[in-house]
């Protein structure tokens, strides 16, 4: 009975043209809501990139002049569940090793080999945790914007190389997302485009917690999606610090979850 009377509303919504993401965000005031609505009629919300089944790409994690991780990622996301296969890894996985490591992240459980071996040091774990997680989001945040536990406020204008954004403070709900760390992002919305130019965010679980680092968005139409192909973070002086790009990205590509694990 449940179940037919979730489809049942899902197909009004459907028929009405609603998303299914724009009523789930937790708070939002009226321009945020609006602007979000905007973004959403454009790119679609989780459930259309969802739509899509699974992703493959070749991620490049470069932090200019001090090396880079260039890992094989591929996601399943009914479940968020994820795998990565690194060939060079110079920064965060197993920066001190040779060899091919693989991630893996299937229902909570995160594991790392290196040349088929288990790595069991709780910091490289950790890291696997983590970077399972975040990889997964930077190519996903443009349709997580309505999870569960999302507030949002709007900040105002500001202008920037020209242009005259509309400011967006995101923070998330600990009751809702249940988590220890909860990042915040103030974000800029291209009145033009209704695309997220840039924002401004934190890393909670690292200890910074304040919205100050800075990044910079170029998107790619591929299959009716904006995807945020590359991204530079930047110095306080304001140059560029890194850039990470996804390429080769092909979506619906028939993996399971049992194949992602290790």
């Amino acid at each position: 009975m449940k179940s037919t009377l979730q489809n049942s509303i899902v197909s009004v919504l459907l028929l009405l043209g609603l998303s299914l993401t724009t009523i789930s965000a937790q708070q939002a005031d009226k321009k945020s809501q609006e602007l979000l609505d905007a973004l959403i009629k454009l790119n679609g919300g989780y459930e259309h990139l969802a739509s899509k089944k699974d992703v493959e790409f070749t991620y490049v994690y470069e932090v200019l002049g001090k090396g880079k991780d260039v890992s094989l990622e591929r996601y399943i996301f009914n479940g968020e569940h994820s795998w990565a296969k690194y060939e060079q890894h110079e920064r965060h996985v197993l920066p001190k090793h040779k060899g091919i490591a693989i991630q893996s992240s299937v229902n909570g459980v995160s594991k790392i080999t290196l040349d088929g071996k288990e790595i069991k040091d709780p910091n490289e774990v950790k890291w696997t945790i983590f970077l399972r997680k975040v990889n997964f989001y930077w190519f996903s945040m443009m349709h997580k914007l309505m999870d569960p536990g999302t507030v949002y406020k709007y900040l105002g204008t500001e202008k920037v190389n020209g242009i005259t954004y509309d400011k967006v403070s995101l923070k998330y709900e600990s009751s809702v997302t249940k988590k220890k760390y909860n990042d915040e992002f103030i974000l800029y919305f291209n009145p033009k485009t209704h695309l997220i130019d840039e924002f401004y965010f934190t890393i909670a679980e690292f200890g910074f917690t304040k919205p100050e680092m800075r990044m910079t968005v170029t998107y790619n139409k591929l299959d009716g999606l904006y995807i945020p192909t590359e991204r530079k973070s930047y110095h306080e002086n304001g140059k560029v610090k890194g850039i990470y790009t996804f390429k080769d990205i092909k979506f619906n590509n028939g993996f399971k979850a049992e194949n992602f694990k290790i």
